[in-house]
């Protein structure tokens, strides 16, 4: 990795050189080295467990680190930052019992702004996100979607620089998550570096520029999505299907296969157009689709944690 020069700093919002930690005699955190460049949605990703939330929490000086250095704009975290900053944590931390216009604009004024314009902007917001009708409600009468829709707000709300986002998308259906995700690469275009945590592939693969992929606490794999591919390993045949589909190890191995789809990685010198020749004359077998593709993030996911099957990821 590279070591923390004045380019870099200038390049980047977020270095993280050399970083370890320790919580008694267990190694949370093992040599990780990154960093997010000015701008870009970063994709900060892993299973449960393998020291994301760590990593965020020490480099907003919640934890001391072990040995290493993280830095915010080219210093360590302090408190004068936190206009700059905004945090959407894993555990929430709205006022449940509060009205919602009341809590928003509190939280903003806490980041600098006035009240009438902290008024102004959570009032915008609130009609944004379709809950205009809900600003004299207290929290707590709101569904789970529409608190994670406040939440958000209050982390957007003084239109931070920085903005770190631990799921943001959670327990919103299809239509929220599209309209959060809007709102994300809105503030993008506007300028705002995103460092995106998510267990939702589907959303890194249509928003982060680069990604990091820890597994316990070291780096599996690091860089922009199409090289994080490359370096996985190699293209798969997707093909979607009705009938039967026929095993030919010369041809190709099925690594995947569900009752209308399966994936496939083709053997040797064997090229693709062989194996949809072989498999186009099988009279008990329909092809809707034949795509050859690199694995997604999710492929990857999969993957690369597949000796954890059965635990929480």
């Amino acid at each position: 990795m590279p070591s923390l020069d004045s380019k870099n700093l200038n390049n980047s919002v977020v270095d993280v050189q050399s970083f370890a930690m320790n919580f008694g005699r267990k190694e949370v955190i093992k040599d990780l080295s990154f960093n997010v460049k000015r701008g870009e949605i970063f994709g900060f990703l892993g299973a449960n467990g393998a020291g994301k939330t760590t990593t965020i929490r020490t480099l907003l000086g919640l934890y001391e680190p072990t040995r290493g250095t993280l830095l915010v704009n080219g210093e360590r975290y302090n408190p004068n930052m936190s206009a700059n900053i905004g945090y959407l944590p894993e555990e929430r931390g709205l006022y449940r019992n509060e009205p919602v216009i009341n809590t928003m604009v509190y939280f903003a004024v806490l980041h600098g702004l006035s009240e009438s314009e902290a008024q102004k902007r959570a009032i915008a917001y609130l009609k944004r996100v379709g809950l205009a009708d809900k600003a004299n409600e207290r929290l707590v009468k709101l569904s789970g979607g529409q608190q994670q829709k406040i939440q958000l707000g209050v982390t957007i709300l003084h239109e931070p620089s920085l903005m770190i986002l631990d799921e943001p998308t959670e327990a919103l259906d299809p239509v929220n998550r599209a309209l959060l995700m809007d709102i994300i690469n809105e503030r993008q275009a506007k300028g705002a570096t995103v460092m995106l945590v998510t267990h939702r592939m589907d959303e890194v693969e249509q928003l982060c520029d680069r990604i990091l992929l820890l597994k316990d606490g070291s780096v599996a794999l690091y860089g922009k999505i199409d090289e994080v591919k490359e370096q996985f390993g190699s293209q798969i045949i997707a093909l979607n299907y009705s009938g039967k589909l026929p095993v030919n190890d010369k041809l190709y191995k099925v690594t995947k296969r569900l009752p209308h789809h399966a994936e496939l990685v083709w053997s040797g010198n064997i090229n693709t157009d062989e194996v949809l020749h072989f498999l186009a004359n099988q009279h008990d077998l329909h092809i809707t689709t034949f795509e050859v593709r690199r694995p997604s993030l999710n492929d990857i996911f999969l993957e690369l944690y597949k000796d954890q099957e059965g635990k929480n990821v």
